[in-house]
């Protein structure tokens, strides 16, 4: 069964003043690439967090939110008194000593000063910190049944793909022994239009000519490509993660319908081996969202 590397999974749990939401968003990505948004209240757990979701994701360009939306203090801001009345006092004792005229709005002046308003910290103890671990997990699950649905439809996809170059490569049959008797009729033409101009042994014309037949033969090569086609199948029906497996074995197949398209010497079964070739751009492109 294929999983996809693209995946969406969410989860919310409101309890009594506070709305905990985790989200999860990936893309395809040669490794697992994390963008993790906590609040700072949770900075502490990050290594965990991230531990459980390179655990369970394993690869994919990943953005995970968690929000902590706390209505009992919402709206609410800290003003430090001590830090207001500091500040005051230093700005008022610069003015006077630089002849600065001293501002006529004290209020937005000091406001607008880093550390005086503050909002009010979140605490996390360990009832809240245990409902936060459920909702990631949560948001897991329905993050791998996002990416099983894709993966289904990947399966599905790139079957169709191995399938059409299963049925292109036996309409490239009919077309071998009369390529084969073409090429030795037109060598043979050419040759008598010259034999009785030269020397030569009729018994290694001969041999030469099915030496160079026999390079043209393309046997092995429909072998081997039959063979890299079923374990592409075999591997999309048995094993997971295999993305980079299933890229691997691509390559294997690409390089067998290249040297049936260097070996055809046919226009009809060069035509067949362009319509391979683009069935596998096709499957390559797909393999990239398989993890």
């Amino acid at each position: 069964m294929l999983l996809s590397m693209t995946g969406y999974g969410k989860a919310c749990k409101n309890t009594v003043n506070k709305k905990i939401t985790f989200e999860l968003k990936s893309l395809n990505s040669k490794q697992i690439d994390l963008l993790l948004k906590i609040p700072n209240a949770y900075k502490e757990k990050e290594l965990e967090i991230r531990k459980t979701l390179f655990d369970n994701i394993l690869r994919g360009k990943v953005e995970a939110t968690l929000s902590i939306d706390d209505n009992s203090v919402k709206g609410r801001t800290v003003i430090d008194a001590d830090v207001v009345e500091s500040y005051f006092l230093k700005l008022k004792q610069i003015a006077e000593d630089k002849h600065i005229p001293q501002p006529t709005d004290w209020f937005q002046t000091l406001f607008a000063i880093p550390d005086v308003l503050n909002s009010e910290t979140l605490t996390v103890d360990d009832t809240e910190w245990n409902s936060v671990q459920n909702i990631i997990n949560e948001a897991i699950i329905e993050f791998d049944k996002f990416r099983r649905q894709e993966g289904d439809m990947l399966e599905n996809y790139l079957t169709i793909r191995i399938n059409n170059i299963y049925a292109l490569l036996q309409q490239i049959e009919p077309y071998e022994n009369e390529r084969i008797e073409k090429i030795r009729q037109q060598i043979s033409d050419d040759f008598a239009v010259i034999k009785d101009r030269i020397d030569f042994d009729e018994n290694r014309f001969a041999q030469e000519m099915i030496f160079y037949i026999e390079k043209l033969d393309i046997s092995e090569e429909k072998t081997r490509l039959k063979c890299h086609l079923d374990y592409f199948l075999e591997t999309i029906k048995n094993e997971t993660n295999q993305g980079k497996k299933l890229g691997f074995i691509a390559q294997e197949i690409g390089r067998e319908i290249n040297t049936l398209g260097s070996k055809s010497n046919h226009s009809q079964m060069q035509h067949i081996v362009v319509k391979m070739k683009d069935e596998l751009e096709q499957i390559k492109e797909q393999i990239l969202n398989v993890l």
